[in-house]
């Protein structure tokens, strides 16, 4: 079973993939740690972002691979290759450099046989930008979760200073938030944009225990 939540940057879809996961006893599956594995890669073999055919080389080329501390379903480390990558993803510098790299079509036709490989295996939350529109059209559950451009980068502000990594200057990520919105719901390969039979739920406001039930409530309903 596929539960599919969608949603623009920093909508909380991360936290709320990862608990609704170990709450239904799933595997949680992070595909937006992929493309940022995949431009990560890019700025350190000195890859323009534009360049499609190299980019999708890399996709390519390169597993993405999860690491599982045993009992529990969310995966702690990501891989690309030998490399391990769990923290050089989460940094303001690949926060820029992703929206090209998930709207070139190689790229993500590379990476769409490996989200269908991972997510057909078993129980999963999938959590991105085109799960329940393109990568799982048909999952059991869709959800597009939303919130405020303020909200959203308050959040993303309180998340860097935790983690340590990432501009916590909150004009500066409010900016990077809209400008990566954009880039997300134009491009020309599967936009940001909600299925037609997802679930809207908009976050600003509301605890986010409360997102959480409320998915999971969809996902017993759905079995």
């Amino acid at each position: 079973m596929i539960v599919a939540i969608d949603g623009p940057s920093g909508a909380g879809k991360s936290t709320v993939a990862k608990a609704v996961a170990k709450e239904l006893g799933f595997s949680c599956l992070d595909t937006g740690a992929m493309y940022r594995a995949i431009a990560w890669r890019a700025l350190q073999d000195g890859v323009a972002l534009d360049d499609e055919s190299a980019l999708g080389a890399i996709a390519r080329t390169y597993d993405i691979a999860f690491g599982h501390v045993e009992g529990d379903p969310v995966p702690r480390r990501v891989f690309i290759g030998d490399d391990e990558v769990t923290d050089a993803i989460r940094t303001a510098e690949i926060d820029r450099a992703v929206s090209p790299v998930s709207a070139a079509p190689a790229v993500r036709e590379a990476l769409l046989d490996q989200q269908r490989r991972i997510g057909n295996a078993g129980d999963y939350v999938v959590e991105g930008r085109d799960i329940g529109t393109v990568v799982f059209p048909d999952a059991a559950v869709k959800v597009f979760l939303t919130a405020s451009d303020e909200e959203r980068a308050h959040r993303r502000v309180r998340q860097n200073v935790d983690r340590g990594i990432g501009s916590i200057d909150y004009d500066e990520v409010l900016a990077d938030l809209r400008r990566r919105d954009a880039a997300d719901s134009s491009r020309a390969t599967a936009p940001l944009r909600p299925a037609d039979d997802a679930v809207h739920i908009d976050s600003t406001g509301h605890y986010i225990e409360e997102v959480i039930e409320q998915i999971c409530k969809l996902a017993r309903e759905a079995r």
